[in-house]
């Protein structure tokens, strides 16, 4: 296959599994709790990865990886699997993953403002722009004008308030930080290696550092009683499937054949591809209001990477 599209159609499919893994995770996560999900997902991602590896290069472990990536891959795991979904995943719990995934649009520019920190890659009025654009477009959904009290002392004065817990928004832009920084630091540490390989050394950085989390807040028995609530570890192993395996994996590949502006832009679909099976599946109540400013997002990161 020619490698014209490749990182498009990568990005392309990566938003569709992200779209499936956001719905399954979300269920998951309010049956057995976000620290459950993430080091068990990790765990399944690890076997799923070891097994693809197994047949298609004859290792089952990350061979032949340099000490360049196995370091940078492993800092990307910590910031983007360990610290980013562990704030990602409890703001499913807390305002959903429709929400949370219209939040994680800000992963982009903050890929694109770290490389230009770290890489010396270089920001235009037109970016500034669409990150304005961008986050005009998360304001309209998750803000709404309160109604005025007639026999409040601020007359006229416009009262604007948060639709969603604001503890949910700023989980979910802990999130957006971590996959944004983790990306470019993924990019960085992958080089020439092989992506599913390199996705397997970050889940082993997950599974590890989610290891310590979950000891520290001795949780361990959340991770036991999982293993009894058949519906959330099928939707843990959809979703397992689809994130870290191929959603992971599909997006470094994306970054490695095309640019990451290219492959963020594409990737950030995911906000408007998931109100569909919010309406069907989980039977979320969707305002216009909301979709428009899912589709202003998108543009605004768009237009970011134009």
């Amino acid at each position: 296959m020619s490698h014209t599209y490749t990182g498009e159609l990568a990005a392309l499919l990566t938003a569709v599994f992200w779209t499936i893994t956001a719905i399954a995770f979300e269920s998951a996560s309010k049956k057995i709790g976000s620290l459950a999900v993430n080091i068990l997902r990790l765990f399944l991602a690890f076997i799923f990865l070891g097994i693809f590896g197994f047949f298609s290069t004859g290792f089952f472990f990350p061979a032949h990886a340099s000490y360049h990536n196995w370091v940078w891959l492993s800092v990307s795991g910590l910031v983007g699997f360990v610290i980013g979904d562990l704030f990602l995943f409890q703001s499913y719990v807390v305002v959903g993953a429709r929400i949370s995934m219209l939040i994680m649009a800000l992963a982009p520019p903050i890929a694109a403002v770290t490389g230009w920190l770290m890489l010396g890659e270089k920001m235009n009025f037109q970016s500034l722009a669409g990150m304005v654009i961008t986050f005009a477009g998360i304001s309209l959904t998750i803000l709404s004008r309160k109604e005025k009290n007639p026999e409040s002392s601020s007359g006229n004065r416009l009262n604007i308030r948060f639709k969603y817990p604001v503890k949910g928004l700023l989980l979910a832009f802990g999130g957006a930080a971590g996959q944004g920084v983790g990306l470019v630091l993924s990019k960085y540490g992958m080089q020439d290696y092989d992506v599913f390989a390199a996705s397997q050394i970050r889940v082993i950085t997950g599974v590890l550092g989610f290891a310590f989390v979950i000891t520290i807040y001795g949780a361990w028995f959340r991770v036991k009683d999982a293993f009894s609530n058949l519906p959330a570890m099928k939707n843990l192993s959809i979703g397992a499937f689809f994130g870290p395996f191929l959603g992971v994996s599909f997006s470094l590949m994306a970054v490695k054949f095309t640019s990451s502006g290219i492959a963020s832009t594409i990737m950030s679909i995911v906000p408007v591809m998931i109100i569909a099976p919010s309406v069907f599946i989980l039977k979320e109540k969707v305002s216009l209001r909301e979709i428009i400013g899912a589709v202003i997002a998108v543009v605004g990161v768009s237009l970011f990477f134009i």
